[in-house]
């Protein structure tokens, strides 16, 4: 099992299939609520006391009883999914035998301070463009999309050319900015509130 950032789908992580098809291993994809091929909840948009962590950890729960697997499973938890896997896993719930944390921040203010630090690495008119933007409430614009680009190419995914998955997953974030916007706001280093 695997889950993943607030927002985004599975498709960053299809190269894990071959878990199954090399080694036997089962694996099982989800789009979490509101992302992908989940249900969408547009008129949500924004609602914070409805997003919540407990939110996706009852999902989480009610995934595993429906696939009747959970006296019996292996967590992978990659970026958000990591720190929903962890929380989940501070329930000490039975069934989960092993916990895979990969690229999740332990803590969302030292995280944040590690973003400001990467983001006075970028040229100076991109932190310029950045800034402006978000002063401005205009995170949509181009130019803004652009400049989180520059990021993104940095920080996100230095493989050039970007593979395919990632690209499809950061579509779906443009197609429905529901949950992505609500947890994250514009990107995961905004830093105007």
């Amino acid at each position: 099992m695997k889950g993943e950032s607030p927002g985004a789908t599975h498709i960053y992580l299809l190269p894990l299939q071959a878990l199954a098809s090399q080694y036997g291993i089962p694996v099982i994809f989800y789009d979490q609520l509101g992302n992908g091929r989940s249900t969408h909840l547009p008129e949500k948009n924004g609602d914070e006391a409805f997003w919540t962590e407990q939110l996706f950890r009852d999902e989480l729960d009610n995934l595993l009883e429906k696939l009747g697997i959970r006296s019996d499973f292996d967590l992978l938890g990659q970026s958000w999914g990591g720190m929903l896997g962890s929380a989940y896993a501070s329930r000490r719930p039975s069934g989960l035998h092993r916990l895979i944390i990969s690229n999740s921040p332990a803590s969302m203010p030292l995280w944040l301070v590690s973003c400001n630090k990467l983001r006075e690495q970028l040229p100076k008119e991109v932190q310029e463009t950045l800034l402006k933007h978000e002063k401005a409430g205009t995170t949509e614009s181009d130019e803004y999309e652009k400049a989180v680009d520059v990021w993104n190419d940095r920080h996100l995914c230095r493989l050039k050319p970007t593979p395919q998955e990632v690209t499809d997953a950061l579509d779906w974030i443009k197609k429905d900015p529901t949950v992505y916007h609500t947890m994250n706001g514009p990107n995961e280093f905004h830093v105007i509130g």
